[in-house]
């Protein structure tokens, strides 16, 4: 808005100053002693400067800064507005233009000439007109001229200073529009590589249940394969009926557990649980039925805000609470057991405690013959997609285990 105002006022400006400065000598052109023939001039420089004004206005925009062809039209607009003031003083309005806008159309090192002569003009005019009468009216020249210079001077300083500002303004424009772009590029980056671990994460976690489904496989279902294969050769062989039967019962009750086994395989490697409910459904659920089979009181409460988290994310969370559940049933003996699911900003937390005979989380706990993860488990699946995990527990006083990964949203 600055700019175009200035704009205006360098377009328009001379023609209402030069205006302004003939209303005033004709006012005054009996006292200053102007005749026919100082009119005649006058007139004819009047038309001068509106000619050379509008030639100006047409070449303008072409010429935005210094150049040959702005110099020119600022000498020919001094010498006009010289004469006309040598004329009649009071067309030292029309030459005050001389004093705005030296930077637009002269050199750097014609600046400070061109504001000078046009102080002259200034100066003449305030001293009572050009040329000065005799040694007090030189006098008073001079130190009109002194004081217009040092006047220039001072606003000269002023402007120099304002415009370092805001050349400081706008290179911290600059800079911050580019730490800003940097920043940006940063968080597209890091939104990338985050989509990149959890693709890593999970393709991990898959290998992860491939490799322990193998180890399931041939820890409980091959061996109890083996067990029937024995048992029936032994049938093949037996003369015994009574023996015969013996073994024909122990080879069903190996392929009830076989088939068990493959049931909990099958279960462990994909969480049913989630696929028609959300996770704090499944989670309810889930402790709900792990408290009507072992008869311990266990409660689940959600704080803040839930929402739907991506499969990884979810998958996991209902894995570290099934194990955490199998782990109290097996070893805690608690009375009382509460599963916390807390929603915060950028962060999930679950929460599991106990108040059972807990256990000196120092010691190191060797993994369950029936295939569970265990803590070790429940931790490195935490910190699989970027989480932690923790356990607090001393024996005799329960156990609280705590797990915190990203709230990475859903799709």
């Amino acid at each position: 808005m600055i700019e175009r105002r200035w704009g205006m006022f360098h377009r328009w400006g001379p023609y209402v100053l030069l205006g302004f400065g003939i209303l005033m000598s004709a006012a005054t052109s009996g006292g200053v002693g102007m005749g026919r023939d100082a009119w005649y001039v006058a007139g004819a420089l009047v038309v001068a400067a509106v000619a050379l004004q509008l030639w100006w206005g047409r070449l303008a925009p072409a010429h935005p800064g210094p150049s040959r062809t702005g110099a020119v039209y600022y000498a020919l607009r001094w010498a006009i507005a010289f004469v006309l003031t040598w004329i009649n003083p009071f067309f030292a309005f029309y030459a005050v233009v001389g004093y705005f806008g030296a930077e637009r159309l002269l050199s750097p090192r014609l600046v400070k000439p061109g504001l000078f002569a046009t102080a002259v003009i200034m100066a003449g005019s305030q001293s009572g007109g050009l040329p000065p009468d005799e040694e007090l009216g030189w006098s008073v020249f001079g130190g009109l001229l002194a004081v217009n210079i040092a006047l220039l001077t001072v606003f000269a300083h002023l402007a120099e200073q304002e415009e370092q500002r805001a050349r400081d303004a706008a290179a911290t424009i600059v800079e911050l529009e580019r730490t800003n772009t940097a920043l940006q590029q940063a968080m597209d980056e890091n939104a990338a590589l985050h989509d990149q671990l959890l693709v890593q994460a999970r393709e991990a976690g898959v290998a992860d249940e491939r490799r322990r489904l193998a180890a399931e496989i041939h820890d409980t279902i091959a061996q109890g394969l083996t067990g029937i294969i024995a048992q029936l050769q032994v049938v093949s062989t037996a003369s015994d009926e009574t023996l015969a039967r013996e073994h024909l019962g122990r080879a069903a009750d190996l392929a009830r557990h076989s088939l068990g086994e493959a049931r909990r395989s099958v279960h462990n490697l994909s969480p049913t649980a989630l696929e028609h409910d959300a996770l704090p459904e499944a989670l309810k659920k889930t402790v709900a039925q792990w408290a009507e089979r072992t008869g311990v009181r266990a409660d689940f409460t959600v704080t803040g805000p839930a929402e739907p988290l991506h499969e990884e994310i979810e998958a996991t969370l209902l894995r570290i609470v099934q194990e955490a559940l199998s782990n109290a049933a097996r070893h805690a003996e608690a009375d009382r057991l509460g599963v916390t699911l807390s929603y915060m900003e950028g962060e999930v937390a679950l929460d599991v405690r106990d108040d059972g005979r807990g256990f000196d989380p120092l010691t190191l706990v060797r993994r369950s013959g029936s295939g569970g993860f265990g803590l070790d488990g429940m931790r490195a699946r935490a910190e699989r997609i970027a989480g932690s995990f923790t356990v607090e527990s001393e024996p005799g006083n329960g156990t609280a285990l705590s797990a915190r990964v990203p709230l990475v949203r859903h799709g």
